[in-house]
């Protein structure tokens, strides 16, 4: 199904309102003059307030991502869509696509 393509600069949330960013975008392919995201990517989740019903902090760090375009690839490998899957480290909640360009779309 088409999708927009994530970017450098989208707006990309874990269950628990931390800020996901990935860690190295492809600067060669841009759309809204933000290099895009690529499956491979690992995100760095900043700012997760998680904890344990104990009360031990135990944030999310990192995401992996699940799925990507199947037709769309940059430098080899799928970009990411906004319908794109990925799970966080060591939560394995999901990732919430707040915003992203709204011109580019991937199969």
């Amino acid at each position: 199904m088409p999708g927009y393509i994530l970017h450098n600069g989208a707006s990309i949330l874990c269950s628990h309102a931390g800020t996901a960013m990935p860690s190295a975008p492809v600067p060669r392919v841009k759309v809204g003059g933000q290099p895009v995201a690529v499956q491979t990517d690992v995100f760095t989740v900043a700012g997760c307030p998680f904890t344990t019903p104990a009360g031990v902090p135990l944030p999310c760090v990192t995401a992996s991502w699940v799925t990507g375009a199947v037709r769309v690839k940059a430098q080899g490998m799928p970009v990411l869509l906004m319908d794109s899957q990925a799970l966080t480290v060591p939560n394995g909640v999901p990732l919430n696509v707040v915003s992203a360009q709204v011109r580019v779309k991937g199969t």
